[in-house]
C-alpha cells in the first residue's frame, strides 16, 4: 500500500468521495502541512486534507488525481463552494516524490495547467482530524457539503 494527501476544501465531502474510489484502501481525515503537533493550537498553516491509502497495482496517482479533479475547481484559491480561507485550499502532499512527480505531470498535461492553483507539495506535516470529523458525512449526511451528491455517490 501507499499513501496520498488529497486536500480539497473541507474534508468531509473529500472523504466520502475518495473512499469509493478503486483501490483506495483507508481513508482518514487530517491536517496536512502545518505547524503544530497538536489539535488544541490556532490556525497555523495547514490545508484540510485527507490521508489515503491505496493499492498502486489498482489505481495510480494520475488516476487518483482525475477523480479528485472531478470533486475540485482547480481555479479557486483558498476556496471550495462555500469553505473560504487558507485551509481550504486545494492540495496533493506526499513523502514519495514519485507521487508528486506524477500529480505535476497530470497538471501538465492539462491544456489549462496556467490556470491551475492545486499545490503538490512534499508532506512536511500531519495529525489527524478528531474523531468528530472522520467520516463525517456518513454519521451526519444532511451537514453541508460542497461537493454535490451526484459526484459524492458516483463511484459506490
Amino acid at each position: 500500500m501507499e499513501v496520498v494527501y488529497f486536500a480539497g476544501g473541507c474534508l468531509w465531502g473529500v472523504q466520502a468521495f475518495i473512499k469509493t474510489l478503486p483501490g483506495v484502501q483507508l481513508t482518514e481525515a487530517g491536517r496536512a502541512n502545518g505547524t503544530s503537533q497538536t489539535l488544541e493550537e490556532d490556525y497555523d498553516g495547514y490545508a484540510e486534507c485527507v490521508k489515503t491509502e491505496f493499492d498502486p497495482t489498482v489505481v495510480t496517482i494520475r488516476e487518483l488525481m482525475g477523480y479528485f479533479f472531478e470533486i475540485i475547481d482547480p481555479y479557486s484559491l483558498n476556496k471550495q463552494g462555500q469553505d473560504v480561507g487558507e485551509k481550504y485550499r486545494t492540495g496533493v502532499y506526499s513523502e514519495k516524490p514519485e507521487h508528486l512527480q506524477e500529480a505535476k505531470a497530470f497538471i501538465g498535461k492539462r491544456n489549462d495547467s496556467n490556470l491551475i492553483v492545486v499545490e503538490v507539495l512534499p508532506l512536511t506535516n500531519y495529525i489527524r482530524s478528531a474523531e468528530e470529523h472522520q467520516d463525517r458525512l456518513a454519521r451526519c449526511p444532511n451537514d453541508y457539503c460542497h461537493i454535490p451528491e451526484e459526484l459524492l455517490n458516483m463511484y459506490k
